[in-house]
């Protein structure tokens, strides 16, 4: 009888290691798949920020377009961000830093 407790009691502990074993590895993998969760909600987050700013620049450049006339608008842009000017027109640059 001894040898079929010892049997018993062997097998009911490898089922016991077995079933801790099991429940360390669920307890990682949960773990980790929140960490992911987390890390894939930051992302969709800034993606949300981002498609928001290109929106409202569309929406900026659209009644920009709406607004003004092509010409205007093109002659606009030159002057401010390409910095160009007419032939006959002189630009003035104040390098004072005020």
């Amino acid at each position: 009888m001894s040898r079929t407790r010892r049997k018993f009691s062997l097998s009911a502990l490898a089922l016991r290691l077995g079933l801790v074993g099991l429940f360390v590895y669920l307890l990682v993998s949960l773990v980790y798949v929140q960490m992911d969760i987390v890390s894939k909600t930051q992302q969709l987050d800034n993606l949300a920020g981002q498609v928001e700013a290109q929106q409202a620049a569309n929406q900026e450049l659209q009644r920009t377009l709406d607004v003004e006339d092509e010409a205007a608008y093109m002659e606009r842009v030159a002057r401010e961000k390409l910095g160009y000017a007419r032939p006959d027109e002189r630009l003035y640059v104040d390098m004072s830093g005020k």
